[in-house]
């Protein structure tokens, strides 16, 4: 069965949308990991990354990026 909306898309868009998606989930993963393993000033802070990361899907990693490294221990 063919879903409707799908074959009035055109194949170009629908591989750029699953190209982007995977390439967006990769870096949530990316964030999820590296706030795991990095050591942060105050030990709060990583729960908190973790709990932006979860619950704000499409800017968690962003901020994070932005920043994450400030509260990141030296």
């Amino acid at each position: 069965m063919t879903l409707t909306f799908i074959q009035n898309i055109g194949g170009g868009f629908l591989i750029v949308m699953l190209l982007f998606t995977l390439v967006y989930f990769l870096l949530w993963v990316y964030c999820l990991i590296d706030v795991i393993r990095s050591n942060f000033k105050d030990q709060n802070m990583k729960l908190v990354w973790i709990v932006i990361l979860l619950f704000a899907h499409l800017i968690g990693p962003l901020v994070y990026l932005v920043l994450g490294k400030t509260t990141k221990a030296t």
